[in-house]
């Protein structure tokens, strides 16, 4: 009955019987019309914007002040707009009713098979698409089968199976997805998807997709949020920031308090590097302090023949030798960076250089690791087994929507085992009759009691005296160890690992952009980074940390197990640092801490700095014979030329510990060139692991043919970049009043 009367309907309306198609009233494109209009139209002639399957993804919302906002995708034809975030103007031919550009636009082809298959169907659709209204119709538009969408619309429109896009690297809300998935099936992490296979080369200058971390770059969530945030994120990074004072400076004869005093000196100059390098450096959320790279150096320089058998002020005349070895490094490393020479540089650096040099930067301590750890066996497995427990078998577990095994593995283990190590002490497990912990083994004279020493030593958590020793409240000062003393084959060392530092932070840069969703610096942004970080260890060695401040390669994984990105955060917990650094208790409660506790988080730190190392590879094509040659060689002899310089030490075995031979090579080396000052630069750096491997990866890399693809070369954003797209220049650009004083310094992206 319903289609009869349907049909008298239509015969009364003079609409011939029979299944025919109505008939739409063409569009004619004005120059005054209204949004609204489209969407009547839409409604009055039926029209329906998916077409096929196709992917559809929204227009980001914009300011309303701006002009010429575009989709950046042209669905009619396949094409996927690369470059700035400003789209080319659009206009609708009004002939074809078809748009047109104004301006050209760097655009990537697709496979002609797909684009041919896709070209009728989506000829209805596109003129309304790119047309004026065409973002608020799109919005409205039904959702498509995902599993239908061709494979490169995926990879073009960045979907991360969540049904968020982005675009030309602006967020986008894409339409939701039909069906929520299983809870059951959801695995611990979130899933991500490798958008870019190993062949092809991503045409989006190094952008990665749609960000998931809790708080951008430049969100502000709140005051007491940025405070919670910003402890936690030095609190993942603890292990890096405090543990590295605790081996150098009892291997260069300082006390307690000494130990106490770098700990505050080292937390002073890594709050005021990161305010520093958080607004005038690269301006990614990266927290600065004493970086490994300057770690084996150190050691070097403090078990030289002509500090070893030091015994009056030995502590001061090495930290002095070391302050101003560091300025000078950190003064070449300035003009690198402030120079634009490191613009030019980055050009030959590139992830199979990387990734071989950040690895070694934790193997060159694996002969100390381990033996140092095991002084004290009952603490130092414990600790590596909950520091693995909690990062990989209880990674997954959230308490009150906190993974805190996750990101507070370090503090927690440490707080655990520290105190099932204090039980052991007040229990009685380190006591031996007649032997006092607080006496040196030197004056011990009962056999018994000399066989107990380094045990208690290295156990007991009552041996160091810090706590009882230290002020209330110190503040670090500039020259407090004395005036740094200058010579070149300390210097000439300090330079070159200046430069492994920069290769260091030019492969964090990189990772961390891509972290916190925006898209890589410019050449100009990483020499201005290198630059700050230059000066900033100008300031470490003027305090006197014992080593350079640089950019913590461990940032990126702190920043991949928070979800936090802010650079509020990070500046808020720098000032925290600061704050902290002005109480002497603060440093001593630390360097209390028992030495073998420390060395054992840091084994597990030194891995994963491994790991991270190896980690930049996925940027190339691991699976080429080139890049897996590159790499194994790089590593095979950043151990083995070391170790070949290392056996020239015969006297060595018996005035060092066993852990400290491997750092004694420069007095000692086969290099014989006339000059001792130059004899022992070159014994030195050719001991270091870090070194050799930064040495053999950039010679093969850039000597090896080898395509861009499978080199996996650095993409960087490019000056046209920061101009076309204001969300790039505001991350990236100098704060507008410091601005002004450097529209010069072109070269340093100001």
């Amino acid at each position: 009955m319903e289609g009869g009367s349907s049909s008298v309907k239509q015969e009364k309306n003079g609409v011939p019987k029979g299944p025919s198609k109505p008939k739409i009233e063409p569009f004619v494109p004005r120059t005054d019309h209204n949004p609204r209009e489209l969407k009547s139209w839409a409604k009055r002639t039926g029209f329906n914007l998916n077409i096929s399957g196709e992917t559809t993804a929204s227009v980001s919302e914009k300011d309303p002040n701006e002009k010429n906002d575009s989709a950046g995708f042209d669905l009619e034809k396949g094409l996927s707009w690369r470059g700035g975030g400003s789209s080319p103007k659009i206009e609708i031919d009004p002939i074809l009713g078809r748009t047109r550009e104004n301006r050209g636009a760097e655009i990537e082809p697709v496979s002609a098979p797909r684009s041919v298959l896709r070209k009728n169907e989506s000829d209805a659709g596109s003129s309304l698409r790119n047309g004026p209204g065409g973002a608020e119709i799109e919005k409205k538009s039904s959702i498509v089968d995902p599993l239908l969408a061709p494979k490169d619309d995926y990879r073009k429109a960045g979907l991360n199976g969540n049904g968020s896009a982005h675009v030309n690297g602006d967020e986008s809300s894409a339409v939701p997805p039909t069906a929520e998935p299983n809870k059951e099936n959801k695995v611990e992490d979130e899933v991500g998807i490798d958008v870019f296979p190993e062949t092809e080369e991503p045409s989006h200058r190094g952008w990665r997709g749609p960000s998931r971390m809790k708080y951008s770059l430049r969100e502000n969530p709140g005051f007491v949020p940025l405070i919670y945030y910003g402890l936690q994120h030095y609190l993942s990074l603890a292990g890096s920031l405090i543990f590295v004072p605790l081996v150098i400076v009892p291997a260069m004869g300082g006390t307690d308090k000494d130990t106490a005093t770098v700990i505050s000196t080292m937390l002073l100059v890594s709050g005021i590097t990161t305010i520093l390098h958080s607004y005038f450096g690269s301006r990614l959320p990266l927290v600065q302090g004493s970086s490994f790279v300057y770690l084996a150096p150190a050691l070097v320089i403090m078990n030289s023949r002509e500090y070893r058998n030091l015994t009056e002020n030995k502590f001061k005349h090495i930290m002095k030798e070391l302050q101003g070895a560091i300025i000078v490094g950190a003064i070449f490393q300035s003009i690198l960076g402030y120079s634009g020479l490191m613009s030019l540089l980055l050009r030959l650096i590139n992830p199979i250089v990387v990734a071989p040099t950040i690895a070694a930067v934790g193997l060159a301590f694996f002969s100390y690791g381990f033996p140092q750890a095991g002084s004290c066996v009952e603490i130092s497995i414990p600790q590596i087994l909950l520091l693995l427990i909690f990062t990989l078998y209880l990674r997954g577990v959230s308490i009150f929507g906190h993974r805190i095994f996750r990101v507070y593995a370090v503090p927690l283990s440490v707080t655990i085992v520290w105190a099932y190590a204090f039980f052991l002490t007040a229990g009685g497990a380190y006591d031996y009759r007649g032997c006092n912990p607080n006496i040196p083994s030197s004056n011990i004279l009962s056999d018994a009691c000399r066989k107990h020493a380094f045990t208690m030593k290295h156990c007991r958590t009552d041996a160091s005296n810090a706590w009882r020793t230290a002020d209330w409240v110190r503040v670090p000062y500039p020259f407090q160890w004395g005036i740094p003393t200058f010579h070149l084959k300390t210097s000439i060392i300090m330079i070159i690992v200046s430069l492994v530092a920069s290769v260091d932070s030019v492969g964090t840069y990189h990772s961390a952009s891509l972290l916190v969703n925006s898209r890589p610096p410019t050449p100009g942004v990483v020499s201005r980074g290198i630059g700050m970080e230059g000066f900033c260890s100008i300031l470490a060695g003027l305090w006197g940390t014992g080593s350079g401040s640089t950019t913590l390669t461990e940032n990126a994984h702190t920043i991949d197990i928070t979800k936090v990105a802010n650079r509020r955060a990070v500046e808020l917990g720098a000032v925290m640092l600061i704050l902290f650094s002005f109480m002497g208790k603060v440093g001593a409660l630390l360097a209390s801490i028992p030495q073998a506790l420390a060395v054992s988080v840091l084994c597990f730190i030194w891995a994963l700095i491994v790991a991270l190392g190896l980690s930049t590879l996925q940027y190339g094509q691991t699976a080429s014979f080139r890049n897996i040659t590159i790499v194994g060689v790089s590593l095979f002899f950043s151990l083995s030329i070391p170790a070949y310089f290392q056996q020239y030490q015969p006297d060595s075995s018996f005035i060092l510990p066993s852990y400290f031979i491997p750092y004694a090579a420069a007095s000692n080396g086969p290099v014989h060139t006339g000059s001792k000052d130059l004899d022992f630069a070159i014994n030195a750096l050719l001991s270091l692991n870090m070194v050799v491997a930064f040495l053999v990866a950039f010679i093969l890399d850039n000597t090896v043919p080898g395509t861009r693809q499978e080199r996996g070369v650095y993409i960087w954003s490019s000056a046209e970049d920061m101009v076309n797209d204001p969300s790039l220049a505001t991350d990236y650009s100098l704060p507008r009043k410091v601005a002004r004083f450097f529209h010069w310094a072109k070269c340093v992206g100001a």
